[in-house]
């Protein structure tokens, strides 16, 4: 019986299909420094507001907007991957590149220094992060479809995202810790010199672990035949088709809604949890700054629980879905994840704020099931798409799946930032916020990822690629390359039987 009816066939990963343990660990590397742009940029972008001043609305915008050039770079850079072809491979050259520029864009975008107007620091901030995003998508899509393509085997697809996803957790485990490191007064002055210090250590850190997959890692179709294709109207019309291609495949498009939606309200509450933190369950402390030191603190533990739990998530995710399917999965971990976030209106306590650690094991379910079994899903569509179309398309695929996560990032960090201007939050006020504003903030905080999940869960219940239809496209689609390639063979006999004739 299939997966749909709960009991799939379990199937065994062939020798072959394994992915050595040296090329999982570099690809994983790969994850810390894709993974680094939204942990760090997500909780030091705060520094423009309570740091420099800077209208929260405005915040939102300049992280918005970088988002909309990604809806044009993403696909160019997914199509180029795919189509590239070099003595180094199709993805690699474009990897080591982008690693670069973007750890480099990233150190520039927060060296920032007071006494400058609040339009300055928008335009500054904004043109470096523009900068960045498309320095730093030439690491990331081809580095993604790296990962689509190592393996054919639908659970080693899932095993290697777990083991990537397991570094890419990293970043998380140490970024709730930047506003306690830039609040340090015996390290830096205050948070904007703490930010400069901080983000020259990152961006170096995001080009030496962004670099090695480059160097290391091997293609799995890296000595595809080159796409004869030729003129740059050609090429721009081959461009559409395949993005064209790419939004009408429907069990894609269902993958890339359900993340966007899980995702995004994850996001859109975490930018609510700091203003809660600090402003409602630290009110006692008496003066801001002790509010800032004590809840630094608290959201540094909660982000170090949370990432060692979702780790586990990963490990228990990949030996579920190893036994009942990525869907069903799916349908265990997110539920659990709505649960946490219930909890958080218990754990939101002035006179115990450390009862918020309690939601933290539960969360941990939504983003560690999420991109573990999204990423292998997606390179099971990739066969589907072979199925379809003749043609690997790892690249744009990525490109257009990642763009939904940044898709996501960009609602949130707009609708975030006009939200906690519609509470009433002044910041001038201080620990002085109305119970009104402390009470939309959690509203908000807790009521949008749950509402979220809940339809993500309705939209992948009908998702159709199954784990014995999984196995069934990929025989159907390497058969037919193996007919490609000895036709291909024939035809080159017949030509060379002929130029000897001739």
């Amino acid at each position: 019986m299939d997966q749909a009816a709960g009991r799939p066939k379990h199937h065994v990963t062939a020798p072959k299909d394994r992915i050595s343990i040296f090329q999982k660990t570099i690809y994983s590397i790969g994850a810390f420094a894709n993974t680094a742009q939204a942990a760090f940029i997500g909780q030091m972008v705060i520094v423009l507001n309570l740091g420099l001043g800077v209208n929260p609305a405005l915040v939102g915008l300049v992280g918005a907007i970088p988002r909309v050039i990604d809806a044009i770079s993403d696909p160019i850079t997914g199509y180029f991957s795919d189509n590239l072809r070099t003595r180094w491979g199709r993805r690699k050259p474009v990897i080591l590149f982008g690693a670069i520029i973007g750890g480099i864009c990233y150190a520039l975008m927060f060296q920032l220094y007071k006494g400058n107007s609040e339009i300055f620091y928008f335009w500054y901030f904004l043109i470096f992060q523009v900068l960045f995003f498309i320095g730093f998508t030439c690491f990331s899509i081809p580095w993604i479809a790296l990962g689509y393509e190592m393996t054919p085997d639908y659970h080693e697809r899932t095993r290697l995202q777990a083991a990537s996803n397991v570094v890419g957790q990293l970043p998380w485990l140490i970024a709730p810790w930047c506003w306690a490191i830039m609040h340090n007064r015996a390290w830096f002055t205050d948070i904007v010199q703490g930010g400069r210090f901080l983000s020259i250590i990152i961006g170096s850190i995001v080009i030496g672990c962004g670099i090695l997959p480059a160097i290391f890692n091997r293609e799995y179709f890296h000595k595809l035949p080159k796409p004869d294709i030729r003129g740059p109207l050609n090429v721009t019309k081959d461009f559409f088709k395949g993005a064209f291609i790419t939004l009408k495949c429907k069990p894609f498009v269902k993958l890339c809604t359900a993340t966007l939606l899980i995702f995004g309200g994850f996001m859109l509450a975490s930018a609510f949890t700091i203003y809660v933190v600090f402003f409602y369950c630290f009110k006692n402390a008496g003066v801001l700054d002790n509010a800032y030191g004590a809840g630094g603190q608290l959201l540094g533990w909660y982000g170090t629980l949370s990432a060692i739990c979702t780790m586990g998530v990963i490990y228990l995710t990949t030996k579920i879905s190893s036994k009942i399917g990525k869907r069903n999965t799916f349908f265990i971990t997110i539920p659990l994840s709505i649960i946490g976030y219930a909890l958080k209106w218990i754990g939101y306590n002035p006179d115990h704020p450390y009862l918020l650690l309690i939601a933290a094991p539960f969360i941990t379910f939504g983003l560690g099931s999420l991109f573990t079994l999204m990423g292998s899903m997606v390179a099971d569509v990739c066969d589907f798409d072979e199925l379809k179309t003749d043609t690997r398309r790892e690249g744009m695929f990525g490109a257009v799946y990642w763009w939904m996560v940044k898709l996501g990032l960009a609602l949130a960090s707009v609708v975030s930032g006009f939200l906690i201007n519609a509470t009433g939050f002044h910041q001038e006020l201080g620990l002085g916020q109305s119970a009104g504003t402390l009470l939309w903030m959690r509203i908000f905080d807790i009521g949008i990822p749950i509402i979220t999940s809940i339809a993500a869960i309705f939209i992948i219940k009908t998702f159709e690629i199954s784990e014995d239809s999984a196995y069934e496209i990929r025989g159907q689609v390497e058969r037919r390359r193996e007919e490609r390639r000895k036709e291909q063979i024939r035809v080159e006999e017949e030509k060379r039987r002929g130029e000897r004739r001739d």
